[in-house]
């Protein structure tokens, strides 16, 4: 009797470890496909995302992937349109770098 129910055990335990292996799969792309989109659309899928699936998730991996770019040492940076503190109309970085060079410090200031 023992060795019967051994045996059913053990025809179950590939297919059901072979599914929840797939699942994972496809919630780490999705979550990979939410990081590269925009600020407000990735912050609308972590919002819902529950707190145990941080645990699953490789998030400082995927993450650095996901915002590493293709710049090299060396490389024009892009164009960049940011507005100023005293104005409200944008300003192109592009237009500032023939004037002076431009320093950009990024950081939170809560």
């Amino acid at each position: 009797m023992a060795t019967q129910a051994k045996g059913r055990w053990k025809r179950w335990v590939a297919p059901v470890a072979g599914v929840c292996f797939v699942l994972w799969v496809c919630f780490i792309s999705y979550v990979a496909w939410a990081m590269r989109q925009p600020p407000e659309v990735f912050g609308r899928v972590m919002a819902r995302m529950p707190m145990p699936a941080y645990f699953v998730i490789p998030f400082e991996t995927l993450w650095n992937r996901a915002r590493k770019g293709n710049l090299q040492v060396g490389d024009t940076a892009p164009g960049l349109e940011v507005k100023r503190l005293n104005e409200t109309t944008p300003v192109n970085l592009g237009s500032l770098w023939a004037e002076r060079p431009v320093v950009l410090v990024f950081g939170s200031y809560t």
